[in-house]
């Protein structure tokens, strides 16, 4: 009944995602896709899926949750009115925010 959810969007999600934008988003994808969810650039994303899909507010019995995070935020994407520039740019935005917040050994 429950499929691949968490309580957050799953790095092994990304994968998934690639063919639900267009090529400026897949690859982004494609470059993320070897890195560890540790790398600025994967939580950049991480962050802005969880914003988008509405990660916090999911509910482990809600049909969203019973469809798992993959499917969720490739419907999240598809639905999305953002063009594929801004949802880049709010990629980069966060991708930013997290290498300033990040200790100088990690810059």
């Amino acid at each position: 009944m429950y499929s691949d959810n968490e309580i957050l969007f799953p790095h092994y999600a990304i994968p998934a995602l690639r063919n639900t934008r267009n090529g400026q988003w897949a690859q982004l994808v494609d470059k993320l896709e070897g890195k560890p969810e540790t790398s600025p650039e994967v939580l950049g994303l991480m962050s802005l899926m969880i914003d988008l899909n509405g990660c916090l507010s999911c509910e482990t019995d809600s049909f969203r949750a019973m469809r798992g995070c993959t499917a969720c935020a490739k419907q999240t994407l598809r639905r999305c009115k953002e063009s594929d520039e801004e949802l880049l740019r709010l990629v980069h935005e966060r991708v930013t925010q997290m290498r300033n917040d990040a200790p100088d050994a990690e810059k």
